[in-house]
């Protein structure tokens, strides 16, 4: 029977050096690593067969802040979904009024028949949305 292999004895994968060369990129980035160090530490993770030596690159630095997320109009839910939704039919059918509206007012001069389509229903998405329906929550 064999021994089982400890877990900084494992072999690591070329996508786990990536990950590793990714943070050291961050941390570059952040300014905790200069360029000459980050070029070193990436040489080793390149070099690296095992979890342990691939660990003992980063060993030294803390832990990175979270990557910036992107920020979402919409929240995930039934409603953001909806809300999503509604703005888009919404704004589609705004262009092709727009659209509409210039051909006519170009032949025949100037109407504000527009306001009256497209005023309306924007106006209510917008007192939804600052009611809250589909926002995301603040963290």
């Amino acid at each position: 029977m064999t021994e089982p292999v400890l877990p900084e004895n494992m072999r690591v994968s070329d996508v786990e050096r990536g990950k590793v060369q990714d943070s050291l990129r961050r941390a570059h980035d952040i300014g905790q690593l200069d360029l000459g160090e980050f070029d070193e530490r990436v040489r080793s993770v390149w070099a690296a067969r095992t979890r342990g030596e691939l660990e003992r690159v980063t060993a030294d630095l803390p832990a990175l802040p979270p990557e910036p997320g992107r920020r979402t109009v919409f929240s995930g839910t039934g409603g953001g979904i909806a809300m999503r939704v509604l703005t888009i039919i919404w704004s589609s059918l705004s262009v092709v009024s727009l659209s509409i509206w210039g051909l006519v007012a170009l032949n025949t001069g100037s109407s504000l028949w527009l306001l009256w389509l497209v005023l309306p229903p924007g106006l209510v998405l917008l007192v939804l949305y600052l009611a809250g329906i589909g926002r995301p929550r603040r963290s």
